[in-house]
């Protein structure tokens, strides 16, 4: 599939989304929302990947927020439906993946920016990133799911603290407080995160859709997470995974997971 706005690699089991919009550091506009949906609805239905990794190109952002000027005119009602439509198309249905996604955060992380990487499953970022949700400071909240991951990702407190300053923190406080997991220099980046993704491919793709689905479980609402993981464990002794994994470790050889 040919895209606009976006670039999307493959190499071996990992495809690369890299936001391409340099000019506009990387601000999402409704053309790039559709695209990002289309790319990782792609990269999902290969059956060859195994981890997918989102950044921004250039070395200034990872995404530097919205396009403030596609609905600054916008009424309440529209604005509802912005909301509700970038959520379903790209924020819920990365964070709902089977695929494990990876964000490579490269710069500025602002608004939606911020709130796309928190969507993903995890979060790498470089020592220049600077992260924030600045919306309070366009008389808006939020509204890409901001509200709701940041403060499972660094507590209450400091989520509100955060949103009501419309302040940005760097990349060291970032790994502070829990919302990235590690802080490279910009070269090393992508690299770093090739060599975690390296390391997923190694593992039953089947096991770890569960597991992303049993982990995501928690933070739905009227849904018991232990319930969720109960049954996921229990329908992984039905996969060739499982008879796979069991057969090569108790052979004493590593697992070679056909993925089913």
């Amino acid at each position: 599939m040919n895209y606009n706005t976006i670039i999307l690699n493959k190499i071996g089991a990992i495809s690369t989304i890299i936001i391409n919009r340099p000019k506009k550091l990387n601000a999402l506009n409704k053309e790039t929302i559709e695209e990002l949906h289309d790319a990782f609805k792609e990269a999902d239905s290969d059956k060859d990947t195994k981890v997918i990794i989102i950044t921004g190109s250039g070395e200034k952002a990872f995404v530097a927020g919205a396009d403030i000027s596609e609905f600054s005119d916008f009424n309440a009602s529209e604005g509802k439906m912005l909301a509700a439509k970038g959520q379903e198309q790209l924020f819920d249905f990365v964070e709902n993946l089977s695929t494990p996604v990876i964000a490579a955060v490269n710069g500025f992380a602002l608004g939606g920016g911020l709130e796309l990487a928190m969507a993903c499953h995890f979060r790498v970022a470089s020592s220049n990133a600077k992260l924030g949700l600045p919306e309070v400071s366009l008389g808006l909240i939020p509204g890409y799911g901001g509200t709701q991951r940041l403060p499972q990702l660094v507590g209450k407190g400091r989520a509100l603290e955060m949103i009501m300053t419309a302040g940005m923190i760097d990349a060291a406080k970032a790994l502070n407080y829990g919302l990235v997991n590690h802080v490279v220099d910009q070269s090393e980046l992508l690299p770093f995160c090739e060599s975690i993704a390296n390391k997923i491919t190694q593992n039953s793709s089947v096991a770890i859709a569960a597991a992303i689905n049993a982990v995501n479980a928690n933070y739905k609402t009227c849904v018991n997470g232990f319930e969720v993981e109960i049954d996921g464990f229990g329908a992984s002794f039905g996969t060739a995974d499982f008879k796979e994994g069991t057969t090569a470790f108790l052979e004493k050889r590593k697992a070679e997971f056909p993925g089913n």
